[in-house]
């Protein structure tokens, strides 16, 4: 929801952009950290949801480690003030550059996903006379009830080591002289809101732990990864997500041995309603069947809703619904690009709408900004804050 105040200093500001409303972030990292702290539990921001400057700052001030899939988030989050004992590597394809630059940083874990990258990681290790902090990486084959595009934990995804393949695992594990095995690691996907997913995640994390500590290897850490969902469709009535009952669930179900830690690695659940894209109409056009309107916003600034058919809150802010000048009309609402993929959402009701109204796309916060580009050499978006 827009003050009038914020509406009215959006129609100084030239559009497209993302709009950070900072005090909704401070309210869903405040959440986070109290639920969090009440089991003790380790929470690490997930860097490709949204690197944008001022949310990265705030969310490391929270004293949460980083969780990075590329060389260069590593870097950015060491820039940012991670500490290096909070920062792990991630990701199904770390280049040797990148695995070198992590190395130098000293970084707490990289989260490995074969045995041929605990190999490389020992030898690019042995090489600097360094032993490198490894997590495995483990496909738990749990279905996160998700869309398909974003699932990660089944046996037909391309992400961890499947279970038939532990014992080569624990092998390489012994040969590999430059490896420190902290734990193990899970993610099954994203926008996860069936709580239950997790409570069989934790079943399977329980059987895994227990072959690693039969086969010799002691468990510190408990990585469950992340995916915790949002509410894409109620913006305003039900802004934070639930991380009591999120971390409840764990704590519940998760076999907690003395001296372990479970980390976790949050992305979208802390930053995806703290962003909105704000969009200008350039034209309206009406037909016999559908009626348009094009924005000067894109899949160029918001590629989500064309890549996973991902739906938002769309709202024209400069206008009322339900004056009686403020009739419905359904709308298409698509952006400038030369693609007929190029549309956020078909047949919304919405006021009204006329040239130089300002739209807002809700829930843009997390896979927004970072995923923008400069196709059809579009301008960059551009941010703007609440303070």
């Amino acid at each position: 929801m827009f003050s009038n105040y914020t509406i009215q200093r959006f129609e100084g500001i030239e559009t497209p952009f993302y709009y950070y409303n900072l005090d909704v972030l401070k309210q869903t990292l405040d959440a986070c950290r109290d639920a969090s702290a009440k089991y003790n539990f380790h929470v690490h921001y997930a860097m490709k949801a949204n690197f944008n400057t001022k949310v990265v700052d705030m969310i490391q001030s929270y004293g949460f480690g980083a969780d990075c899939v590329s060389g260069n988030e590593v870097l950015t989050a060491i820039k940012h003030g991670f500490g290096k004992d909070k920062v792990v590597f991630a990701g199904v394809g770390k280049s040797d550059k990148e695995i070198n630059a992590a190395l130098d940083a000293d970084i707490f874990c990289f989260n490995v996903e074969s045995v041929q990258e605990l190999e490389i990681i020992n030898e690019l290790a042995a090489a600097k006379g360094k032993v490198a902090g490894v997590a495995i990486r483990i496909n738990p084959n749990v279905d996160a009830h998700t869309h398909h595009y974003i699932t990660t934990g089944l046996d037909e995804n391309k992400f961890g080591i499947n279970t038939w393949q532990l014992n080569d695992v624990a092998d390489a594990l012994r040969k590999c002289a430059n490896l420190q095995f902290l734990g193990i690691h899970f993610h099954i996907g994203s926008q996860i809101t069936d709580l239950e997913v997790y409570r069989t995640l934790c079943t399977r994390i329980n059987e895994i732990q227990e072959w690693f500590e039969d086969h010799g290897f002691a468990v510190k850490i408990l990585n469950a990864g992340g995916g915790l969902g949002v509410d894409y469709y109620n913006p305003d009535g039900n802004t934070v997500a639930d991380f009591e009952a999120y971390f409840e669930v764990f704590h519940k179900f998760l076999t907690i041995k003395p001296g372990q830690e479970v980390h976790f690695e949050l992305g979208r659940a802390l930053v995806a309603q703290s962003a909105s894209l704000i969009s200008r109409v350039l034209y309206v056009k009406n037909g016999l069947k559908k009626n348009f309107l094009i924005l000067d916003a894109g899949m160029t600034e918001l590629m989500r809703p064309m890549l996973y058919q991902a739906y938002h809150e769309i709202e024209n802010i400069s206008r009322v619904a339900g004056d009686k000048e403020n009739s419905l009309i359904k709308y298409d609402v698509v952006g400038p690009i030369c693609e007929s993929t190029d549309c956020f959402r078909k047949d919304v009701e919405l006021p009204q709408s006329f040239r130089g109204d300002l739209i807002a796309v809700r829930t843009a916060g997390a896979y927004g900004e970072v995923m923008a580009s400069n196709y059809n050499l579009r301008d960059q978006v551009q941010s703007v804050y609440s303070s």
